[in-house]
């Protein structure tokens, strides 16, 4: 759908305002911005008008908002913009009045999509907790130790894990990998890993990490909408596929590694000079009573079957307890918290308007129209087909946006899959592979240009062919896993 690839939709530099305020902005050019300002407003006014000929149940519910949103985010309008737009959209064709608005927004704040995003903000706060105390450095340092620095294929491996359990404590790659690349990069350099090899490391146990971190907003909204616990997404779905990131990348690593050493991609002495900056002599203590702590929750909300209400109560321990084991006060604990908390803030404005477009659209009742209509057809066809169709149109879906892109999918989608009789592994693989297989590539996108900037990596090549190879793995893989599971 859209002809621009992903590369062209960088966020703004780190640290400008917009991007502080707005963790969704991205940078387009005037023609573009005109060509989507324009589009948003020729959907507004058509559900205006549509809105007189039309009334619940009418499949136009959404055609109109649904379509709008795809295309809107496709071609690269702010998130939060482009959600507005569309809410206003939904509001319109339903003839709502401002009383009646009033209650929607009002009951999106309860919603499942709404709390999703606040475990997200939440997150970022644990994050700047485990930044402040030493946690997350620790957890680099000691991973690398674990695993030795002795051999340029234990250090791989070394960097590859210590990526990978970073991002899945925070939940979080750009975030955690930000923390992780000024110690790895001195120690990379040290065994002469080119800095192409050491951001291929560097995104592969990142997205790995992101594929099974507990809390992270897109893998909850993934247990929920699939209906299954954390173990069995971890054993089914999520699992398979960091297995498959490492092993691969154990052997894509030193390929990249002779293409660029032939290039003289080295790092300069400058480059990997350590700064000496050790951690608080209490992080080893932070750091187990977090580990500890986390893998507790873990298991406990996969025994008792915790829903996705947990996190709101999981994620605010994980950093009183850390800070504490920390020896930060109190205060210091709040404002630490706070602060990380407060720069994801604008995701918790998108996912309530988004609770809002969902409780418009369902308003207008779309599905029982569809229902209606093509139940039969849908009764007779092949699970297998679907679910695949589906795991693939995420890749042109909400970029960005993974969490959001999980529930919009779920919410069109997800009765058609019950309809089919889709099993909730099946679902749940469908959902992640949709959400998060556009993160391998193709096309560029921000995670993977983000990792080769902090690697201080320029060949956009070596990291694109070996992310090509784990995709083709994983679609192979999957491909397998649905045909048992359905």
């Amino acid at each position: 759908m859209s002809t621009t690839p992903k590369s062209t939709r960088e966020p703004r530099p780190s640290g400008t305002k917009d991007e502080e305020q707005n963790a969704y902005h991205v940078e387009v050019s005037p023609g573009r911005r005109r060509l989507v300002n324009l589009l948003a407003l020729a959907g507004i006014l058509t559900s205006l008008v549509a809105g007189f000929f039309v009334e619940a149940p009418t499949v136009w519910g959404l055609i109109i908002p649904i379509v709008m949103y795809f295309v809107l985010t496709l071609l690269g309008m702010d998130l939060l913009v482009a959600t507005i737009a569309v809410l206003l959209s939904a509001v319109l064709l339903a003839q709502s009045t401002p009383a009646e608005i009033g209650d929607l927004l009002g009951t999106a704040t309860a919603d499942l999509v709404t709390i999703i995003g606040f475990i997200i903000v939440l997150g970022a706060g644990v994050g700047e907790v485990l930044r402040r105390t030493g946690v997350a450095d620790t957890i680099v340092r000691s991973t690398i130790r674990v695993v030795g620095e002795n051999s340029p294929w234990r250090m791989q491996l070394g960097i590859m894990l210590a990526c990978l359990i970073l991002v899945a404590s925070l939940g979080t790659l750009a975030g955690a990998l930000a923390i992780a690349a000024p110690i790895l990069i001195p120690v990379a350099a040290r065994i002469g890993f080119t800095r192409s090899a050491t951001a291929l490391m560097m995104f592969i146990g990142g997205a790995a990490g992101l594929a099974v971190a507990p809390f992270a907003g897109s893998n909850v909204a993934i247990l929920e909408a699939a209906d299954i616990d954390y173990l069995t997404y971890l054993k089914t779905v999520a699992g398979p596929l960091a297995v498959l990131s490492v092993v691969l990348g154990m052997a894509l690593i030193p390929w990249i590694q002779r293409r660029s050493k032939r290039e003289n991609d080295f790092y300069t002495a400058e480059e990997t000079a350590d700064d000496g900056a050790a951690s608080p002599r209490t992080a080893k203590q932070a750091t187990a009573v977090f580990l500890v702590l986390l893998v507790a929750l873990v298991v406990y909300a996969t025994w008792t079957k915790a829903g996705t209400n947990f996190p709101l109560l999981a994620l605010p321990l994980l950093a009183i307890a850390t800070g504490f084991a920390g020896r930060l006060k109190v205060a210091d604990i709040v404002s630490t918290f706070f602060k990380g908390a407060s720069k994801l803030l604008s995701m918790l404005v998108l996912f309530w308007l988004l609770a809002a477009v969902f409780l418009a659209v369902d308003a207008l009742k779309p599905y029982d129209v569809i229902l209606a209509t093509y139940g039969d057809k849908l009764g007779h066809m092949s699970a297998l087909p679907f679910a695949i169709v589906i795991a693939l149109l995420g890749w042109v879906g909400v970029p960005g946006a993974t969490a959001a892109q999980v529930v919009l999918l779920d919410k069109v989608f997800g009765g058609v899959a019950a309809t089919l009789g889709i099993a909730a592994p099946a679902w749940a693989i469908v959902l992640l592979w949709s959400s998060k297989g556009d993160t391998y590539g193709p096309m560029p996108n921000a995670n993977m240009v983000g990792a080769m900037g902090l690697a201080r990596s320029t060949n956009l090549r070596n990291l694109l062919l070996p992310s090509w190879v784990i995709i083709g793995g994983a679609c192979v893989m999957y491909a397998v896993l649905l045909v048992i599971l359905t």
